[in-house]
């Protein structure tokens, strides 16, 4: 349940209040008794963890920042080397597919056909 700011616009009293998300918005202030009580837009408390049951890397030593640092460090410049060898690859000239098809082959399967 969040907690809400509330303020009156009469004699000016400010209070948090601990309510239900469904809960109807104050009117009435506690202090002077009008009902010209407002709702304070607020930004909201934060997360905070604490106590066990995290897991421990949820938070990382700098140690192991490092080192997983160093790891991204020596997976791009592998990257950098297989994209050098393969473009020494495509510029030496290959045989097509449609070279490396034989004819015989091809008169075979429309002999097959006609027979």
């Amino acid at each position: 349940m969040p907690t809400y700011d509330y303020r009156c616009d009469h004699c000016g009293h400010e209070f948090e209040l601990f309510q239900s998300m469904t809960a109807k918005v104050r009117r009435k202030c506690p202090d002077c008794g009008e009902p010209r009580l407002k709702r304070l837009i607020g930004t909201g408390g934060g997360v905070i963890f604490k106590g066990s049951g995290f897991y421990q890397t949820d938070y990382r030593s700098d140690s192991y920042k490092k080192a997983a640092e160093a790891d991204t460090k020596k997976k791009d410049s592998k990257s950098d080397s297989e994209k050098k060898t393969k473009k020494d690859s495509d510029s030496k000239p290959s045989k097509s597919k449609s070279e490396s098809k034989t004819k015989p082959e091809s008169k075979s399967k429309s002999a097959r056909k006609a027979g």
